[in-house]
């Protein structure tokens, strides 16, 4: 009898969901839309700020992991617990995030015990901000060179860290950083919510 993912360590979870990198695919984008709107039937309209297509399948022509990186802007009065209740309903796995910035929370969707099945999506739920991830991404999009050399560096790890999602995530992390502290200053305020932006 397989296991439940719940009760699963890292590294049984990271045996069973090895890094897989593949060539973009166009088909990456319509089911984007298809899960955006979906979930925005299932929370209601009125409770979401902003949602993006996130990560590397969000850039066209970019290598990746094939799974659909979903961020999930909610408003501040939506109950937690129900969005929760709604979203698992929905058949996406809840799982805390207590080192993420509030409110600490993401979904999965694509995982069983005996493997990947289907689309995989990740919906990273945040409050309304300045996200990194949409600088990023937007970076990558307008900088071929860089999203090139950001392919060369996954491609590179892929085969040291393919059963360590962890240690693939950090070893990437400088070049992120650094990518998107260009993004912010060429963005400035992009992504700021009106009411935080400075005046000029």
């Amino acid at each position: 009898m397989k296991k439940a993912l719940k009760d699963m360590t890292n590294e049984q979870l990271w045996r069973l969901f090895p890094i897989i990198l593949t060539e973009h695919k166009k088909c990456w984008k319509n089911r984007y839309r298809r899960e955006e709107r979906k979930i925005t039937r299932i929370i209601g309209g009125e409770n979401i700020d902003r949602i993006s297509h996130i990560g590397s399948t969000a850039v066209k022509g970019l290598y990746a992991k094939p799974t659909i990186d979903i961020l999930l802007e909610i408003k501040k009065q939506i109950d937690l617990d129900t969005l929760i209740l709604k979203m698992e309903k929905a058949q996406y796995i809840s799982i805390p995030q207590p080192n993420n910035p509030p409110p600490h929370q993401s979904f999965y969707k694509g995982y069983t015990p005996k493997g990947f099945k289907g689309q995989v999506f990740h919906v990273h739920v945040r409050f309304s901000g300045d996200h990194d991830e949409l600088y990023f991404r937007d970076y990558l999009k307008k900088h071929p060179d860089t999203a090139n050399a950001y392919a060369a560096l996954k491609q590179a790890l892929k085969s040291k860290f393919e059963q360590d999602r962890d240690g693939y995530t950090l070893a990437k992390s400088d070049f992120i950083k650094k990518a998107t502290k260009k993004a912010k200053q060429a963005y400035k305020d992009k992504y700021k919510p009106k009411k935080d932006r400075k005046k000029t």
